[in-house]
């Protein structure tokens, strides 16, 4: 199933993406499946299990997910039966980031062996992990703000995956049942600001820096995360292409690592490094421009594309 999170009419609600480009509001077809069987309360008890945000509704785990399959499918045959609208358009709502307000947003540097190389770096022995902030988080029909503070905006294609239950100190062997699924991400970097200082944090987490999307594959659907391939393209010129079995920490490891320094929560996101290419270690140097076009395409994932725009001091 694939995930997202949209607006319309001024809400935010979350839904399935079916063939044919039609989002299936989630939250309202368990509603209305509900009223189908003459259930009381229905949309009380479609509020407790298929809740019409997603950190709330990857809460839920695998029991939500079911639920939401069966009433999406049961939307999909009766469309029609509801006092609101259970299907959309993509083209008539509007598509967000698929978790609007993680618990945290972690991300791992130096992960792929061709970039730790371009930085001049050794092969780290353990993961570098550093945060992004809810503040970065925008969505795939969103365009990057480019704010004057810097001329050295970069692009980082990242391949990211999603928690979908409590974890704390797991194991690889079971590493994979806790990810809810896998989506895409730009760690957008304000260069200069990033290497100032001898950590990195001030350049990862200006506003709007971390456009996600343009949904969460649920990892029932994509049950293996090796074997990718990821690309990034700028105004349709290839700038990164790598695939994620060139990890140094590959997604198991990773959760086992994280997992035995803090409790990971339904929602949190970690974003898995990003590959050669980016545009400081090239010669010479290269970085994003206003009205430039950033695209990352993942396999079994889809694409993700955003603009950038210069943005004034009062953005």
């Amino acid at each position: 199933m694939k995930l997202v999170t949209f607006s319309n009419e001024g809400f935010k609600r979350i839904g399935a993406l079916y063939p044919n480009d039609e989002i299936v509001d989630l939250n309202y077809a368990y509603q209305a499946f509900l009223e189908s069987e003459g259930k009381l309360r229905s949309k009380q008890i479609a509020n407790a299990y298929v809740p019409a945000t997603m950190v709330d509704f990857l809460q839920g785990g695998k029991d939500s997910l079911a639920i939401a399959k069966k009433a999406a499918d049961y939307a999909i045959g009766n469309r029609d039966s509801f006092r609101h609208k259970l299907i959309h358009a993509v083209g008539d709502i509007k598509i967000e980031a698929p978790v609007q307000n993680p618990g945290k947003i972690i991300c791992v540097g130096q992960n792929y062996r061709e970039h730790i190389a371009e930085m001049g770096r050794e092969m780290p022995l353990f993961p570098v992990v550093f945060a992004k902030f809810t503040n970065a988080v925008i969505g795939p029909q969103d365009d990057i703000p480019f704010f004057p503070i810097s001329e050295q905006l970069d692009y980082e294609a990242e391949f990211a995956f999603v928690v979908g239950q409590r974890t704390r100190q797991v194991s690889q062997e079971d590493a994979l049942d806790y990810v809810a699924g896998y989506t895409i991400a730009n760690d957008v970097t304000y260069r200069d600001i990033q290497r100032r200082t001898i950590e990195w944090l001030q350049g990862k987490t200006v506003e709007g820096s971390a456009p996600m999307g343009p949904w969460i594959v649920t990892s029932d659907e994509l049950t293996d995360p090796t074997g990718l391939n990821v690309r990034l393209t700028v105004n349709g010129e290839e700038r990164q292409n790598t695939n994620t079995s060139n990890f140094v920490f590959d997604v198991k490891y990773l959760i086992e690592f994280l997992s035995n320094l803090m409790t990971l929560e339904p929602g949190d996101i970690v974003l898995t490094g990003t590959p050669g290419g980016v545009g400081f270690a090239r010669n010479p140097q290269v970085f994003l421009k206003d009205g430039d076009v950033v695209k990352i395409e993942i396999d079994k994932i889809g694409y993700l594309e955003n603009r950038v725009r210069r943005a004034g001091e009062g953005d």
